[in-house]
């Protein structure tokens, strides 16, 4: 966390922390023990969900790196951030799972912190795992995790304040295929996302 300037994603930790020369990790889960200690020891603080600072540099951080608390941005680019923010996480944690990602060719610039998601993601086009129509529309999903044999085996939706319905329909028409659906959105919104499973899409 020092050498990447007093802060880090998880999932850099989980990257860089395996590599440090001469340590021993005396467990079968370093990922789990590297959560354990950024939550239970002093030395870290936590920004948001995924994202973890040392105390020691908490006057030191770049600015963007507190850009979701609304300080000196409009609203829409605090929206902006935390959608680009949590699809970076999520191809993260894709990459760590040994799973091909995708992000759609319109997100593809959008920088999580200082690179681009496209940057970060495995791929530049989507696998053509089925039909035309099909494949447009998965295209289209914010991140979209594929197995070793180039299906899809996971999709994420993130919700900030975009409709959740066009999410659901987007994987309705992907039901077919043996796929982990997720929307990620604000606890809040769990209400809403329950009446229009009741619609019966």
């Amino acid at each position: 966390m020092e050498a990447n300037g007093g802060w880090a994603t998880l999932g850099h930790l989980y990257q860089e922390a395996l590599k440090v020369p001469d340590v021993v990790w005396g467990t079968k889960t370093p990922y789990n023990s590297i959560n354990r200690i950024v939550q239970t020891h002093d030395a870290f603080f936590k920004i948001r969900p995924g994202l973890w600072a040392l105390k020691a540099y908490k006057d030191q951080l770049p600015r963007e790196v507190f850009a979701d608390t609304g300080e000196e941005q409009s609203k829409p680019q605090v929206i902006e951030f935390n959608h680009t923010f949590y699809q970076g996480l999520l191809v993260e944690i894709g990459n760590l799972s040994e799973m091909a990602t995708y992000v759609p060719r319109p997100d593809s610039n959008r920088l999580f912190f200082d690179k681009p998601l496209a940057n970060l993601a495995t791929l530049g086009k989507i696998y053509p795992f089925g039909y035309d129509e099909l494949v447009k529309k998965a295209s289209m999903v914010d991140v979209v995790w594929f197995n070793h044999r180039e299906m899809p085996s996971a999709m994420f939706e993130v919700e900030h304040s975009t409709d959740i319905y066009n999410s659901l329909l987007k994987f309705n028409e992907l039901q077919d295929f043996h796929i982990s659906f997720h929307i990620v959105a604000d606890a809040k919104r769990k209400p809403e996302f329950e009446n229009f499973l009741m619609l019966r899409l």
